[in-house]
């Protein structure tokens, strides 16, 4: 790695990288084990793995997502990623969790809990995705069921908000078979590879009883 050389100083380009894995261990949300995963805050140390996992489960994943930039797995936009966690842990308005299989510390997905209001609200925004190759085998039903009761109990919400596009059958299901209640449809909601769509909206209560 070549230094960049300032007056009579000499700072190495890798020395920032070393000081943004420092910084996004600072505050980091709880860890939290599953019977076969733990999940835990994102480290800048992640990026080569989390972007050959999106990469290859890009087919997969690009229909529910917000369009792909040309740099979306560069690790210029995984850094700005994490100082973006960094900043909302500090601010209290999100929370990102990357998932990880216990007996191989594969990365299996991830869950971001955003838009966190205070005040006379208490509620955040779900979301998550899942490696292709990780897909229908329980894990983000396991990690979900792991997640909720702390969300509730540690970050002191009473409600929590997802939303999905009506033809993710899975995704549906999924909120469903972990307590969240369907509360109706946002008309274009997000806009999603692009396109402007509806959303069933789901959310689960502190006072809802978890399956």
């Amino acid at each position: 790695m070549l230094p960049c050389q300032i007056g009579c100083r000499v700072f190495r380009l890798d020395g920032f990288e070393e000081l943004l894995e420092r910084l996004s261990n600072i505050g980091i949300g709880p860890r939290i084990e599953t019977e076969r995963l733990y999940l835990r805050s994102p480290k800048l140390s992640d990026w080569e793995e989390w972007a050959v996992l999106r990469a290859d489960s890009r087919q997969f994943l690009v229909p529910w997502e917000p369009v792909w930039t040309h740099d979306s797995l560069s690790k210029a936009n995984f850094k700005a990623r994490i100082r973006r966690y960094t900043r909302e842990i500090k601010d209290d308005t999100g929370q990102a969790f990357f998932l990880f299989k216990n007996d191989t510390q594969q990365l299996v997905g991830g869950i971001t809990l955003s838009n966190i209001r205070r005040g006379v609200a208490q509620t955040g925004t779900l979301g998550y995705w899942t490696g292709a190759k990780y897909a229908r085998q329980g894990y983000m039903h396991e990690a979900l069921r792991g997640l909720l009761p702390v969300l509730f109990s540690q970050f002191g919400l009473r409600r929590v908000e997802a939303a999905c596009l009506p033809e993710n059958v899975p995704s549906s299901n999924l909120l469903e078979k972990v307590g969240f209640k369907r509360e109706g449809i946002a008309r274009e909601y997000l806009c999603i590879n692009g396109v402007w769509h509806d959303h069933l909206l789901y959310a689960l209560l502190k006072s809802d009883p978890l399956p």
